[in-house]
């Protein structure tokens, strides 16, 4: 049984009174809140087990790059891949992305190619794609959604030809909380010679991830978002493929044999990892995945297919409010306006009430435009939440409406 009032108890956050209220804290799809084991993780490696990894030929270092490659392996067990050293650890999703774009693109990409994103994208799988598109000169194909957010798949099997050689897309978005049809992506974009980079880090959160069942070239995700530190994130790519890849940054830790005349370079994943990594925030990540795993992660959907269901229904009866993003197969990610208040001043009144939302474009500006406004609110829920959460933000809703 999934019990969610003991779970929330794992949370210290939640002994916290925000202005004098109980904390509902709706803000998971930004970063999420941290358990007391992830916190009880870092410290204790900081005061009782802290060195650098790799080469130290002595007790605590040699101790401690055992529990860092154990962290990468406790990630390959969480998206169950092939191996180990298919899991590289960057600083978060967005370096993951950058990598994949200035190692793999451009090596492979040239001025006849095609790369297709859609209009679901964060920023940072949009961005890196214009610089580079700029850089060489491909064609970067932009997959329309419908007016509901869905993914349109016949529009995007129309989009693929032989020279689309990168599908580069999100596996959830960060706003309308639509899931995409990540298998039937895949399969057509191999049908044609294209490599698939799934940015995962909405979807990590809400449901398993198996990479070999999907197929995936690369997926990326970040630690802050499945409650664990910052400052940590993992790219997996097939070992096939990242053994074809240059290295993205340069210096200690990633290199063979160094000369004052030329360099050569480790295999991966250590290769993309230069310089002292992450070792805390990689530890406190595999500590966050093995919670998220204890729980069970079908355990955690279902949970959260249930919020989303009932927040579907419950701000949907409130008048004067539209919700931007209504797919059938969404995750709980929930943008909206209301008449006459300004998101800003929606979010100022929530927070009076102890509620934590984000307001303005989260950093898909494109795509909020595209729904039709500028600035949004969202509430998105993490494993912690409860029916309990969305009736206190209907009720702090309707108060806001009282104001104007």
């Amino acid at each position: 049984m999934y019990d969610v009032e003991k779970i929330r108890k794992d949370f210290p956050i939640f002994n916290i009174k925000v202005n004098q209220k109980n904390n509902t804290f709706l803000d998971s799809g930004a970063s999420a809140q941290k358990p007391q084991c992830v916190i009880d993780a870092i410290v204790d490696t900081y005061t009782k087990e802290y060195a650098n990894v790799h080469r130290g030929s002595y007790f605590l270092s040699e101790e401690i790059t055992y529990k860092y490659e154990q962290a990468r392996k406790t990630v390959q067990k969480f998206l169950n891949t092939a191996k180990s050293d298919e899991i590289v650890f960057t600083r978060n999703a967005t370096e993951a992305i950058n990598l994949v774009a200035s190692t793999w693109g451009k090596k492979f990409l040239s001025k006849i190619d095609e790369v297709i994103i859609t209009e679901l994208e964060h920023h940072a799988n949009l961005v890196p794609w214009q610089v580079l598109r700029d850089e060489i000169g491909f064609e970067l194909k932009i997959c329309k959604i419908d007016d509901d957010g869905s993914f349109n798949f016949d529009e995007f099997k129309n989009m693929l030809s032989g020279k689309t050689k990168l599908v580069a897309l999100s596996g959830m978005s960060n706003v309308l909380g639509t899931i995409l049809p990540l298998k039937k992506i895949i399969s057509a974009s191999h049908k044609v010679g294209a490599k698939v980079l799934v940015d995962a880090c909405q979807l990590a959160v809400h449901q398993k991830i198996d990479v070999q069942d999907l197929d995936c070239d690369f997926l990326a995700f970040s630690g802050h978002k499945t409650y664990g530190p910052t400052g940590i994130g993992v790219l997996y790519g097939k070992y096939d493929i990242l053994d074809t890849m240059p290295p993205y940054q340069y210096g200690g830790d990633m290199v063979n044999i160094v000369t004052y005349q030329s360099t050569t370079y480790d295999v991966p994943p250590a290769r993309f990892e230069a310089g002292t990594p992450a070792i805390v925030q990689a530890i406190g990540l595999a500590k966050a995945l093995e919670y998220m795993m204890g729980l069970g992660l079908e355990n955690i959907a279902k949970h959260e297919k249930e919020l989303t269901l009932y927040a579907t229904e419950k701000l949907s009866q409130i008048k004067g409010l539209k919700l931007v993003g209504t797919a059938k197969d969404k995750g709980g990610v929930f943008s909206f306006v209301v008449d006459k208040i300004h998101p800003q001043d929606l979010a100022f009144i929530l927070n009076k009430e102890g509620i934590s939302v984000r307001v303005g474009h989260h950093c898909a500006a494109p795509l909020v435009r595209r729904m039709g406004y500028e600035s949004v609110v969202r509430a998105s829920f993490g494993l912690y939440n409860t029916k309990e959460d969305i009736d206190i933000l209907c009720q702090a809703i309707n108060k806001a409406k009282t104001f104007f």
